[in-house]
């Protein structure tokens, strides 16, 4: 055997090789269904032919958002050569709070890997056991004559010559390649407006962003080491400073006295944290400033800020290096929304865990005079850039990963190792061990282990350990995907439940290959029927199950068979079932039932339930009212209990939810509807079993299916792991607070994870229990133990170190901005059904104005008090607090639905898709072919979200991760239309919206802009078409969030009001 805790060889999990990932990237010109609609199938027809369509570079892997690729970007990885042999050790308590094997539960005799497809070809070595599931194969296209859908015609696989593999980047400015970010320049008053490098675009800029305003950076000196003097009596912000002494310019840092000469370059700052200058905002007429002046913000109210001056998202295209660790420290990560490639160097890469500060506070004082929140976002199983490398499987053999005996951390590169290498330091709770005999290895003159470098757990943030048998309580679990399709009259009638069998039928050939691979379907009305499956009979047997008060289930070995024995049964009763039901007149839908008896037919093994539900649950276990209509009035009469409509109706589903979270069951929920069917209570289901909500509404036979298709394939083929268990550890002084996601929580310390995937993120509230030393590092380690789709037990270990401080300025220069504004976002989704609107929304503004007051006062105190002093890290904080009073789920006007399903949205959401979602990226097509961009697919710059933007003959898209809305404007030019749309005029182009390609430069343009944003969302994206004049239109407008609106002030008019409460305040 290898030597114990060695990397095991060529054994990386499945799906984290990204150079593999890479090289079988595939355009997403997504996987629609790609042949005209026949039969009654809603608009999705047979599988794609092979042709290509378009004969273009496939766009790399895109791994800014680790969200579903459409259908096509990853290759499937290769099945373990065999399943590790799990020794059995002497027994020790199970270090992860293990629970009881569920009653009745069968040993699963499936354990066997599972076999690649005959043909398959070889696999590469990255890829021989996985942690993760397979991944979707190559997908086929269609042909290549006429117009094309944009569905999902694919391209040749990439090569190595074919650019930067991750998405052009949507949101940093420049940085250096790896290091400290440089000082950023003052804006002033004579400062130029908003030139083109200024462009709005996603993410925050890192902290040493200099804007593009013509004012060369000021050097600065080491940060002090106490606050900053106050000012001199009668000195003002912009007096000359005084010889020899220290200007305070509102900056805490020390600033030196004289202004470099224009054009010199900034020296960079020494070490990696050093502190940018804070910014301020305000009048721009008047001489121009010297550079390290504030600008000054009227305090009559007459604010004549000018627009070009105000923070704003501003774009780059460069790639960003980052070491997770460079000489000993912490490296601050680069903003999430950024193009960024990780060198893991001792801490985790950012994609796995953030924390919302990268210095943490020693003191709980210190954190609430910051007024800031502290907290990890954590995403276990987050898809890397292409470029890095692989996470790396260690296997300790029959005696498991060596861990501390008191806390059970893990072992990890910050445990010190003592007295020849005999006895290690816990870096968690400080405790002393004995290293284990054949652990052993003598120490270097630097007091690491010699072989430290060797072993990736003690050099690497993340790794992934082999669990033994004391991790199990049965044997792992097959993968079971069961499929519950509602039949109900509506769902026939609008071409759903076609869609959904059209889907399913086509995601069918992605499931993992191989004996563990079981499937189950059944459909429903007001009553339940299931099919035996059995491939002895001649075709599938429908079993009726009439009972939807006590529910049961027919013989389980009937209804959940090996995938390779019942294929050609599946195809043929999924082909059936829509005509199978076609003239069905009953309205009832017993969804609550119909997923119970599919719980107790999965029950012994657990598994995944994707259930397809079109209305409102009526009949039987859990069914529900139209509540809906009882809200109405109390909406526009100022929304007084509506937020109770955002509650779940009762208990019943939550009851069933927890049951079913302990038998390992896992629910998705595919809502494909025209009406309202109360998303509070169906989510219910899907958030405690770690699943998801995919919502269409209102359901379009013609336009949906491609969507409903690609949401589902990237369900069951992208990275994923199930019967999971997490639990975050901190260092002695911090605890966990909290967790928060879409999870079943049994006891306190530990999350319950039936299924767990790469889109998955966790939010984790930390609070103090005792103060942390000043100098000494704070560490995070976040453990999920879970079992891959090949029936491999792992335990996947990322931790992070983060230097204490006692200097509130710190605080504010090592903000995460992202991370802290997708807690925020997290928070007020949670508080939505508990508070009136009104509340949530003054909650989420004086979480941004006691943060801003608190710089202002404690660390920016030499400037006068008609300046709105930013800090650098923070600086679009109040941009994107607006863009969430203005979002969905805080406006007034939504519908109920539509805020249920967006507080289910923003719940699991990861952090690269928080700033996207509530402050969308605008850009506008109608002059594509005017743009110097540098190839076809290259995004271009984004335009603020302000109607001052949009010209009426314009074409402008604007995306949010999600929705994708194409506006008209009504005098657009009529070649325009003609080349983009195949019309003459707006009035000729059907709501019904399926993007085409026509042949013409600027149609392939815009097919490949659209395919390039779902590759790096990772989402299909609906496409709708607004029209100005009609309501769709007014829908567009709705995301102009730098507008003023019935619902709230403008962008300028917002920093007033922040700058009068922070005034207020002050006095």
């Amino acid at each position: 055997m290898a030597t114990p805790g060695g990397p095991r060889p060529g054994s990386f999990p499945q799906n984290t090789n990204p150079n593999a990932l890479a090289d079988h990237m595939q355009n997403l010109q997504m996987n629609q269904p790609n042949q005209q609609p026949s039969g009654n199938y809603g608009g999705v027809g047979p599988r794609p032919s092979n042709a290509s369509p378009f004969n273009q570079q496939p766009p790399p892997f895109a791994g800014s958002r680790p969200g579903p690729p459409p259908p096509g970007v990853f290759p499937r990885g290769p099945m373990p050569p065999g399943a590790p042999v799990r020794p059995t050790g002497p027994s020790q308590p199970p270090p992860f709070a293990s629970r009881p094997p569920p009653p009745g539960a069968l040993p699963s005799s499936l354990a066997r890997p599972s076999v690649p497809p005959p043909g398959a070809g070889p696999r590469s070595a990255p890829f021989s056991s996985s942690p993760l599931t397979s991944v979707p194969p190559i997908p086929s296209q269609f042909g290549a004559q006429g117009p094309f859908n944009n569905g999902p015609p694919s391209v040749p696989p990439v090569t190595a010559q074919s650019g930067p593999r991750f998405p052009p980047n949507v949101g940093t400015m420049p940085r250096p390649s790896v290091g400290p970010p440089q000082p950023p320049t003052m804006l002033s008053s004579g400062a130029t407006s908003q030139s083109s490098q200024m462009r709005p675009s996603f993410g925050s800029p890192p902290a040493g962003a200099i804007p593009s305003i013509g004012q060369p950076a000021p050097p600065f000196s080491a940060p002090p080491s106490s606050m900053p003097p106050p000012p001199p009596p009668g000195s003002s912000p912009f007096s000359p400073s005084v010889p020899g002494t220290v200007q305070a310019s509102g900056s805490p840092f020390g600033m030196q006295t004289w202004p470099p000469q224009p054009q010199q370059a900034a020296p960079p700052p020494s070490g990696p944290m050093q502190p940018p200058p804070p910014r301020m905002f305000g009048m721009p007429p008047g001489p121009p400033a010297l550079p390290n002046q504030s600008m000054a913000l009227g305090q009559t109210g007459q604010s004549r800020i000018d627009p070009n001056q105000i923070p704003r998202l501003a774009a780059s295209s460069s790639v960003i290096l980052h070491e997770t660790r460079q000489d000993n420290q912490a490296n601050p990560p680069p903003p999430a929304t950024s193009d960024y490639i990780v060198k893991d160097t001792g801490n985790c890469s950012p994609r796995y865990m953030r924390c919302t500060i990268n210095q943490i506070p020693c003191t709980v004082d210190l954190l609430s005079t910051s007024a800031m929140q502290l907290a990890l976002l954590v995403q276990p199983l987050a898809i890397p850039h292409p470029s890095e490398e692989p996470i790396q499987v260690v296997d300790f053999g029959e005696s498991g990963p060596v861990r501390c005996s008191r806390c059970k951390g893990y072992i990890n590169p910050f445990m010190k190792f003592i007295d020849q290498g005999r006895r290690f330091i816990c870096n968690l709770c400080g405790f002393t061990d004995e290293t284990p005999r054949d652990y052993h290895c003598n120490l270097g003159p630097d007091g690491r282990r010699r072989d430290a470098d060797e072993r990736p757990e003690l050099c690497r943030g993340t790794v992934e350990f082999v669990a033994t048998k004391e991790y199990m309580v049965r044997d792992p679990m097959p993968a079971v995907f069961f499929f519950l399709i509602d039949v109900s009259m509506y769902a026939i009638q609008t071409g759903a439940t076609a869609a959904a069998c059209s889907a399913i039928s086509q995601v069918i050939s992605d499931l993992p290959e191989g004996p563990r691979t079981l499937v189950g379907i059944a459909t429903f009305d007001s009553t339940i029927h299931f099919y035996n499956l059995k491939r002895a009979l001649q075709q599938p047997l429908m079993l009726i199950i009439p009972d939807v008060q006590d529910v049961y289930t027919p013989l389980e070995s009937d209804v959940i068979v090996q995938l390779s024995e019942c294929r050609e049964h599946l195809e043929m009763l999924l082909e059936s079932i829509p005509t199978m039901f076609q003239n069905n007149k009953i309205v009832d839908s017993a969804f609550g039932a119909a997923v119970k008896a599919a719980f107790l037919a999965m029950k012994s093994t657990g598994g995944k339930l994707l259930v397809f539900q079109s209305v409102l649950p009526s009949t039987g276990v859990g069914s529900l009212s139209a509540r809906e209509s009882e809200g109405r009035s109390n909406i526009s009469a100022g929304e007084k209990e509506a937020h109770k409509l955002l509650q779940p109706a009762d208990k019943t589903l939550k009851t069933m939810a927890i049951e079913f979270a302990e038998y390992q069951v896992c629910i998705d929920l595919f809502i494909t509807t025209q009406s309202y069917v109360d998303i509070a209570s169906l989510s219910v289901v899907p958030r405690t079993t770690g699943g998801q909500v995919y919502y269409y509404y209102p359901f379009s036979a013609l336009s949906d299916p491609a969507k409903l298709y690609n949401d589902l394939r990237w369900n069951v083929t992208r990275p994923q792991g199930f019967e999971a268990v997490m639990r975050v550890r901190c260092s002695q002084g911090i605890q966990v607070q909290e967790y928060s996601g879409n999870f079943c929580k049994r006891i306190p310390t530990d999350v319950d994870l039936p299924a767990i995937d790469c889109d998955k993120t966790i939010m984790v509230t930390l609070k103090h229990d005792d103060k942390l030393a000043e100098g000494s590092e704070c560490a995070f380690q976040c453990a999920l133990l879970y079992t891959t789709v090949y029936g491999q037990r792992r335990i996947r270990v990322s931790t992070l170190s983060l230097p204490c401080t006692n200097m509130l300025s710190n605080l504010f220069r090592s903000a995460d901005l992202d991370t802290q504004f997708a807690c925020v976002l997290k928070q007020a989704a949670n508080e939505i059904p508990s508070a009136p609107l009104g509340q949530v929304r003054d909650q989420a503004t004086n979480v941004c104005i006691n943060i801003l007051y608190s710089y202002r006062k404690f660390c920016a105190t030499a400037s006068s008090s008609g300046q709105l002093i930013l800090p650098e890290a923070l600086k679009l904080l109040p941009l994107y607090t607006l863009a969430l009073l203005k979002s969905n789920g805080l406006r007034s006007d939504g519908r109920i639905d539509d805020r249920s399903f967006w507080i289910n949205f923003v719940s699991p959401l990861p952090t690269p898709l928080v700033i996207p979602l509530v402050y969308p990226r605008m850009i506008s097509i109608h002059d594509l072919d005017e743009k110097e961009e540098s190839d076809d697919a290259s995004i271009p710059a984004s335009i603020p979200l302000s109607s001052e933007h949009i010209s009426d003959d314009g074409i402008y898209l604007l995306e949010n991760g999600e929705d994708c809305l194409i506006y008209i404007g009504s005098t657009a030019q009529e070649n325009v239309l003609q080349k983009l749309f195949n019309v003459s005029s707006v009035e000729e182009i059907s709501n019904q919206f399926i993007l085409q390609q026509y042949e013409n430069p600027l149609s392939k343009k815009l097919n490949a802009i659209v395919n390039e944003i779902r590759r790096q969302r990772f989402s299909y994206l609906r496409l709708k078409i607004c029209k100005k004049g009609e309501s769709s239109g007014m829908m567009f407008f709705s995301y102009m969030v730098e507008d003023k609106t019935p619902g709230g002030p403008s962008y300028v008019e917002y920093l007033i009001h922040i700058h009068r409460q922070i005034q207020s305040k002050m006095a």
